[in-house]
């Protein structure tokens, strides 16, 4: 497994979490917040931000890293698999053809387009970090024959990003320490023989990392643990890979066993929005995939910390739980006020941080 990635912004040291900032922001919190819980780096969306606030406002205001105040690393994800959650949702939304992927979603006053080539020049124009082919995503429960043309096309697109993004770098004269890494994304569904025929053709093209593409949960919500273990070995172990929306705690222990290294989800935050906290068991066990008790759920609506002057958690130093009871707590949620959703989604990511933490220690 690799122990560090080198980006233009910054060093991840992995395996890392990174919090979705999905329109720029992660909800709630600021860019000042996200250091302060020890975060490397966020991930950020195409398929939103060419919408809101626009690729033309996001280069007029200097790229993602001064809009958004984060000087550290950022990944974009391509949008791809939002766009196709979109059509797949109504497919009066837009269409999926060879050349690409044409939304217009509800209420916009125009359509737009996503090719592998505008994929790759937005992203490199937002001064990204890590730039993502646009690939095909399939459902778990999508047919063969559905699988095997999304690989076909996923395919074809990772050739034309490559394309594309050797192009922008030569011209914009990057060299290897000042240029994006570009990483493609493995389809395949259910599939061992798709999976391989992917991965094998994104190796040939040639990329500085890959994302494990596709569902990740099966339809009962469990993680689909032997196709993410066979698709990360037919990556050499020596690139980098992303397990893409992956945010459950245990999920993440058990993919960091198999040798993923890099990890994204709006679960943490949004679970703290909502009062479910994130909570060690101990100071110092080492997750395993198949030790669980390390890691308990809070629900602060729970009528027993109406008067509780308990942190959320004696292991965590957040400034949440370093200043605030879970009386106080239970008092904002039931008030409904904003500060409640700040105070609960540092401590939910800064428990993520930790848990990379322990997660890098070695046996």
């Amino acid at each position: 497994m690799n122990t560090k990635l080198t980006l233009p912004h910054g060093l991840l040291q992995l395996p890392t979490f990174l919090p979705d900032a999905t329109l720029g922001v992660v909800r709630a919190v600021d860019s000042v917040d996200l250091r302060l819980c020890g975060l490397q780096a966020v991930v950020m969306n195409t398929y939103h931000l060419m919408q809101h606030p626009g690729s033309s406002t996001v280069h007029a205001l200097g790229g993602l890293h001064t809009m958004c105040g984060w000087p550290q690393p950022i990944i974009t994800d391509s949008g791809g698999f939002q766009a196709y959650s979109l059509i797949r949702e109504n497919p009066k939304y837009g269409k999926l053809t060879d050349d690409g992927i044409v939304f217009k979603p509800d209420g916009a006053d125009r359509k737009y387009q996503l090719t592998p080539e505008k994929c790759v020049q937005l992203q490199v124009s937002y001064d990204t970090d890590v730039v993502m082919c646009l690939d095909d995503c399939t459902h778990v429960d999508d047919s063969a024959l559905a699988q095997r043309e999304a690989v076909r096309r996923t395919i074809a697109w990772a050739k034309r990003c490559k394309q594309e993004f050797v192009q922008l770098i030569k011209q914009k004269r990057l060299d290897e320490q000042t240029r994006p890494l570009l990483f493609g994304v493995v389809q395949g569904g259910g599939s061992r023989e798709l999976r391989r025929e992917c991965a094998e053709a994104l190796l040939e093209i040639g990329f500085d990392g890959f994302g494990y593409g596709g569902w990740p949960l099966d339809s009962e919500g469990t993680l689909v643990t032997e196709m993410l273990a066979y698709t990360r070995e037919l990556i050499p172990a020596e690139f980098p890979m992303h397990a893409l929306g992956i945010g459950h705690p245990v999920n993440i222990a058990a993919c960091v066993a198999m040798g993923y290294e890099i990890f994204d989800s709006a679960l943490p935050t949004r679970d703290a929005r909502r009062g479910r906290l994130y909570r060690f068991t101990d100071a110092s066990t080492i997750p395993t995939a198949l030790y669980k008790d390390w890691f308990k759920f809070l629900y602060i609506t729970d009528d027993k910390h109406i008067k509780s002057a308990e942190p959320v958690s004696e292991f965590c130093d957040c400034l949440t739980c370093t200043h605030y009871s879970r009386g106080y707590l239970y008092h904002l949620f039931k008030s409904n006020d904003a500060t409640f959703m700040r105070l609960a989604t540092l401590h939910n990511l800064r428990f993520m941080t930790l848990l990379m933490e322990r997660l890098r220690v070695k046996d």
